[in-house]
């Protein structure tokens, strides 16, 4: 006879949180510091309904956390939590173990949500509206996703971290689905899936593009919120987070839960093999269960008190606006956000995150944004963590929520001033000329093309600290900031209420497409124009996916619920976007070739070495210094920015920026020494052309009504 194992020791500290491969099976954690109870319930594979479900209290318990082991527990094993406790919602309990629950730690997420009345921990009609403070009993098992025990092994075939500088990346912002759903080449089980992403077609094009990065929306396991199923839309952006450690399923060919996360590991395994980085946006700001009128799902079944910020009544704060705001005030739940950080990094080998609506995770004991939140604190000293690349989109929908240039090293930042400067001049101040309106001038602009320093001039961090963009997912295209003067959501079912009536676009003359050719090269130069500053800008540029081939939304300028034409990439694409992709592809290109536009300190803007030359000076259209008045004229419409890089051992360049309505002539400057500029790039070129040289002493060069010029200095031997 065989004797039994010994009995496991007790613990005075709980093991990690979620659920740990150990020998013989499982050890099992998860916090509900104000429950009575917690079972981990097992199901077997295939079990919608529940009818297979085994549950196994758990008995120990310290510090909140619940834990223990279950022998024989192996990956492949379906299986979520319930949790027994008070139902006081006047202090912020709602606890109801009749709800299913998924681990907060799950690595793989199988199954979707069915919004039914059974999935709210109150009572709710068939209209999911209901009684907020009244318990519902009927059990949720038959409605909700399963966790996956995983097995973390995988093969990286010596897959390491590509640690691009920020001064040399060009980041590319792009949905999984949307790049490759149609393009063609890519097998149809592979379109909109990780392994599509990492397809050599896919692959091909940002190669040949240049981006160094990708920055994926988001790819936690989420959900679709209520109001979009009763409109019969989905949330495709995947701002409604269900899992902080799982990929999400629905984004993989492979279809059972390990090989969704294997598929993951194997995307990121063959980005890198490409020379590109990946990274993650991601939302640790709020989850899908919303407000305390959602679902109860996960977190707010195991300690809603806890994890979600709270006021004096135990109602929600939203800060974030989709109904609840996670709480990392509260240690468990910021080591819930670290751990998951150094899951991605260290298991999943990304390169960096991109933190969505990143004030919110830094508002402190009283509501305010500190610097030094315990969680940025955490995150700046982990030796894992720090070494990452960084991103905060650094506002929220708080008091006080914007925070541009206000977050700590070595935090980069989404520069939104960049954003609207560009848009400004190249757009609507461009408009206001054509109707002999003043403009903004161009202040601004040189101030957001050298670096930003007004903004992150502090803490020493330079200006790889402004991640500099035109376009984003949240917004309009490129091309249609050219195209529309409003926005049309009508497909989101809204009344055309949702997102921004600040687009700073220009519809040059007519709303929506025309066939009037000289509107459409108008508006196909002010597109390179918007690139043209993007890439010759200081800072870290980030290129909305899609851009570089004059990808349109059709006016959409909040498409987050819509997984169809609207967000998928057009790939038959017309002449003209052909060449828009070669002009990009130039402009990348021409940032490795002229290292003086990647500074990684800001500009001196004054003579630094006795030679009484400036690292950059700028100038006015008749080729003499700015004075004071032309800065602040709001009628000057003309600005050359000339970058020396004679410091650096590198070639000088010269960026010339007219906002005109008119053609114009414009002297060059003229700095000792020179004997020539070679035009590397006119915005008025449909395609990228040879170098042409100008002789500055052949006086004013032609420059086309609202374009750009980029020039390399030719000095005498």
């Amino acid at each position: 006879m065989v004797p039994p194992p010994p009995p496991r020791p007790l613990r005075d500290l709980p093991p990690a949180p979620g659920v740990t491969l150990v020998e013989g099976g499982v050890e099992v954690c998860f916090y509900a510091g104000h429950a009575d109870g917690v079972d981990v319930c097992l199901f077997d594979a295939g079990d919608r309904t529940g009818t297979s479900e085994r549950r196994f209290p758990l008995t120990q318990r310290a510090h909140g956390f619940w834990f223990g082991h279950l022998a024989g527990v192996a990956p492949g094993q379906r299986y979520a939590v319930r949790a027994a406790g008070p139902w006081r919602p006047d202090l912020g309990h709602r606890h109801n173990e009749q709800k299913l629950l998924l681990d907060p730690y799950a690595r793989a997420i199988e199954g979707e949500v069915t919004l039914a009345p059974e999935v709210f921990g109150h009572r709710v009609g068939v209209e999911l509206a209901g009684d907020t403070g009244l318990r519902d009993d009927r059990d949720s098992v038959g409605f909700v996703p399963r966790c996956v025990v995983a097995d973390e092994r995988f093969d990286w075939e010596g897959d390491a971290p590509l640690q691009r500088s920020l001064a040399e990346s060009v980041v590319y912002e792009v949905h999984v689905r949307n790049l490759t759903k149609l393009l063609p080449g890519i097998p149809q089980h592979l379109r909109g899936t990780y392994a599509g992403l990492a397809h050599p077609v896919t692959l091909e094009h940002l190669t040949r593009l240049g981006v160094t990065a990708v920055e994926l929306l988001p790819i936690h396991a989420f959900t679709s919120e209520p109001e979009l199923s009763r409109r019969e839309l989905v949330n495709h952006w995947g701002y409604n987070t269900l899992g902080f450690f799982a990929p999400h399923a629905a984004y993989a060919s492979a279809n059972d839960p390990q090989g969704v996360l294997d598929e993951f590991k194997g995307m990121v395994k063959l980005v890198h093999r490409a020379g590109i980085e990946v990274i993650l946006d991601v939302v640790y700001n709020h989850t899908a269960e919303q407000s305390a009128v959602g679902a109860t799902l996960s977190w707010r079944g195991l300690d809603n008190r806890a994890y979600y910020r709270l006021d004096d009544r135990g109602h929600d704060i939203d800060v974030t606006g989709c109904g609840n705001t996670l709480d990392l005030r509260h240690p468990v739940v910021c080591r819930m956000v670290l751990d998951s950080l150094r899951y991605w990094v260290q298991e999943c080998h990304v390169d960096g995150f991109r933190f969505d609506l990143a004030v919110a995770l830094a508002r402190g004991r009283y509501d305010d944004y500190d610097p030094n939140h315990p969680f940025l604190v955490a995150l700046r000293t982990d030796p894992v963590l720090s070494r990452v690349k960084n991103i905060a989109e650094p506002w929220d929908l708080g008091i006080h929520g914007w925070r541009t240039g206000q977050f700590p090293p070595p935090f980069s930042e989404w520069n939104d001033q960049f954003r609207d400067s560009v848009r400004s001049f190249w757009l609507a101040d461009v408009g206001r000329d054509n109707d002999d309106r003043s403009g903004h001038g161009v202040q601004d602009l040189a101030t957001r093309m050298a670096g930003s320093q007004d903004l992150f001039g502090a803490r020493d961090r330079g200006p790889i600290a402004s991640v500099n963009f035109v376009t984003a997912h949240d917004g309009f295209t490129g091309r249609d900031l050219t195209e529309y003067d409003v926005k049309h959501n009508e497909a989101n079912l809204e009344g055309n209420r949702d997102g921004s009536d600040n687009n700073l676009s220009w519809n040059h003359g007519v709303e929506g497409p025309t066939d009037d050719l000289g509107i459409q090269a108008s508006r196909q130069r002010s597109v390179r124009n918007l690139l043209g500053t993007l890439f010759t800008a200081t800072g870290v540029p980030m290129l909305n996916a899609g851009d570089e081939i004059g990808r349109t939304q059709h006016g959409n300028n909040n498409a987050y619920c819509q997984d169809n034409g609207i967000s998928w990439f057009d790939w038959d694409v017309q002449p003209w976007q052909q060449d828009l992709f070669e002009t990009t592809r130039f402009l990348v290109r021409l940032r490795a070739m002229l290292p003086v536009l990647r500074q990684r300190t800001f500009h001196l803007g004054a003579p630094a070495d006795g030679d009484g030359r400036a690292d950059v000076a700028w100038f006015g259209a008749g080729g003499q210094p700015m004075t004071t008045e032309r800065w602040t004229d709001p009628t000057n419409r003309t600005l050359a920015m000339y970058l020396d890089g004679d410091r650096l051992g590198e070639r000088s360049a010269l960026v010339l920026l007219h906002g005109g309505a008119a053609a114009a002539e414009v002297t060059l400057p003229t700095p000792a020494g020179l004997s020539a500029y070679e035009l590397l790039w006119d915005s008025a070129w449909p395609r990228p052309q040879g170098p042409q040289v100008v002789e500055p002493a052949d006086g004013p060069v032609e420059v086309t009504a609202a374009s750009m010029h980029v020039y390399r200095a030719v000095f005498h031997p």
